[in-house]
């Protein structure tokens, strides 16, 4: 996934307080724990390439509901790092979506 790297060195560009780089860096792990596990579930899913399929469960409000749940809490903070991935993909010349 070439685009997490960047992502993650743009984060590392905006100067963040370690902690907010840990939680971020956190939540991108489980964004790629639910696209495994979302596609193990869903064929469609499973056709697609991974980059597709990650931007399938991307939207410009967050990101997929976690399952098992999680608390409200941590979800927002999970949205707020993939509203953080969406936008820098969308912003960049990437070419993903």
């Amino acid at each position: 996934m070439d685009y997490l790297k960047p992502f993650l060195l743009h984060l590392l560009d905006q100067n963040l307080a370690t902690k907010t780089l840990h939680r971020h860096r956190d939540s991108l792990w489980m964004l790629g724990g639910e696209v495994i596990r979302r596609r193990q579930e869903d064929t469609r899913l499973c056709k697609l390439a991974v980059e597709k399929a990650v931007f399938e469960l991307l939207e410009e409000d967050g990101g997929p509901l976690i399952w098992p749940r999680i608390s409200e809490s941590a979800q927002r903070s999970f949205d707020a790092t993939c509203r953080k991935l969406y936008r820098y993909v969308m912003t960049t010349e990437l070419g993903l979506i």
